[in-house]
Parts: C-alpha cells; sequence; structure tokens
C-alpha cells in the first residue's frame, strides 16, 4: 500500500487494551481515566481478521501495544494467532515489561519476536515517582527473562522532558550497554498543543518516511498518531477502513488530543 505522498504504508500497531498496570505521570492523571467497557474492545478474532486483511494489502510489520498489552486476557493465544499469519515478518511488542518474567517463555514460544520495554529511571525511588508506584526490579527481572527466551533485540523505550543528559535518562543508557540492550529515548508530548518530536535512535516521529497505521482497541485505525483522524473498522469493513485510512493519511502530524493510553503510541 503506498499513500498520497507515496510512502509504502507496510507498519501495523494493534492496541489490544487501554487498561494498564501502571499509572506514569505523562500517560494518564492520578485518578486514573474511565476503562472501556469489556463490549468496546476489539475481540481477539476481529483483530486477527483485520490483520488478515492488512497483510494482504502489504503490512509486513505488526506491533501490539496497550495500554498495556500484558494485562489483556489471552495475549498469548492472540500471539499465537497473529504469528500463524502469513506474510507477517515482524512480530513484536511494547510492554512496561511488569509481567514479562511470567509470559516471556510463552509469548517467544507462541511466536513473538521481539519486544520494546520502557524503562523511564533505573533508581527504584525515581522509577515508582514516575510511574506512581511500580517496582523497576520487576521490569529488571521482565528484560532478563526476555533475554533468557530469546526475544530480539530488546529496545529500551525511555521518555524524556528534553535530553538524553537528563540523569535518568543517562542511567537507563548506562544499563542498556551493560545487558546489550538498544535504545530509544522518547520525547513527551505536548497534548495541549500538539507539539511532537521525532524519536532519538528510532524512526518515530519522522513524518517524511512514516510507514505507520494504528488500530485503537475499540477499533478505530488512525493513519497519523498525531492527529485525531480516524476510520470505524466495524462500521466500514477492514478492506473499506484501510482504503480510507491511507488515502487520507497527512504528510504530517498536527495536533492530537486522543489518550494515548488507548492508541498504543
Amino acid at each position: 500500500m503506498f499513500d498520497r505522498f507515496q510512502r509504502r504504508i507496510d507498519y501495523l500497531r494493534i492496541s489490544v487494551t487501554d487498561k494498564c498496570n501502571l499509572r506514569c505521570v505523562y500517560c494518564m492523571p492520578a485518578e486514573g481515566v474511565p476503562p472501556l467497557s469489556h463490549d468496546d474492545l476489539l475481540t481477539f478474532e476481529e483483530i486477527v481478521a483485520f490483520t488478515r486483511a492488512a497483510v494482504a494489502g502489504g503490512i509486513t510489520k505488526v506491533r501490539l501495544t496497550g495500554g498495556e498489552p500484558l494485562v489483556r486476557r489471552g495475549i498469548v493465544d492472540l500471539v499465537r494467532m497473529l504469528a500463524e499469519i502469513e506474510g507477517i515478518a515482524d512480530l513484536a511488542m511494547t510492554t512496561n515489561g511488569i509481567r514479562l518474567p511470567a509470559l516471556a517463555a510463552s509469548l517467544a514460544a507462541a511466536g513473538l519476536q521481539r519486544v520494546n520495554i520502557s524503562l523511564d529511571a533505573t533508581d527504584p525511588k525515581r522509577y515508582a515517582a514516575i510511574t506512581r508506584g511500580g517496582d523497576v526490579r520487576q521490569v529488571l527481572a521482565g528484560i532478563a527473562a526476555a533475554r533468557e527466551a530469546g526475544l530480539r533485540p530488546i529496545k529500551l523505550n525511555c521518555v524524556i522532558a528534553d535530553s538524553p543528559e537528563e540523569p535518568d535518562a543517562r542511567d537507563v543508557a548506562a544499563f542498556a550497554r551493560e545487558v546489550g540492550c538498544e535504545i530509544r529515548f522518547v520525547r513527551r508530548m505536548d497534548l495541549a498543543t500538539g507539539r511532537f518530536h521525532q524519536v532519538i535512535g528510532g524512526a518515530g516521529g519522522d513524518c517524511r518516511r512514516c510507514n505507520r497505521l494504528r488500530l485503537t482497541c475499540d477499533g478505530r485505525l488512525r493513519p497519523c498518531l498525531f492527529d485525531d483522524l480516524e476510520f470505524d473498522v466495524r462500521a466500514l469493513g477492514a478492506e473499506a477502513a484501510l482504503r480510507r485510512a491511507v488515502s487520507a493519511k497527512p504528510a504530517a502530524g498536527s495536533r492530537s488530543v486522543a489518550c494515548m493510553k488507548a492508541i498504543g503510541g
């Protein structure tokens, strides 16, 4: 699939849930936000059917996101179902890593190939402050479990305010070097103004090369993370939603006020 700017669209990010077991300060208010009802969420069968249509249209890379994808019940089964789709060359997941100690081996056996793990600080007190109560030891154990399971490469996503030279970011970078992980620095998006930045060390936010579509957990296909344009997959059908999203993909992002926990970033 090519959009009107001749960018090949071959990457689909799928949010499988809006729920998360952390409350990161840059992601949601301290009191949280009302969750979607179970009936609003796409079923695994709907996700797989849409993904088959997307792969038939040229998608080769699929990433599962959230919220936190590992809190979705049956997530290993969904990975297995997606891994059976012929044409997916890269099946990945972005996770906070909290549940990886229990699930990494099963995910790898089901067909998951690699993971991005969110790690914004290595100091336990700083991590707990950023995540409002998270235990960084669980994340470090998750990284070790992912390595043991053979999920490669492991990339660490570190959210920064302004610079990779911030103390927490420098600590995460040192840890990444120590354990042989790649690192991506993600500047906080200002939802009030829509201001966003290119990911440091990755391709995210580089509008000129953007090859992505995003499927929200409630079935909205978004051609751009930084634009609130979306197409209802249930109402339109997979093929029509794909055609309309690709044709409407903007040259660059502008402003989005959507909640990131339901889109998956």
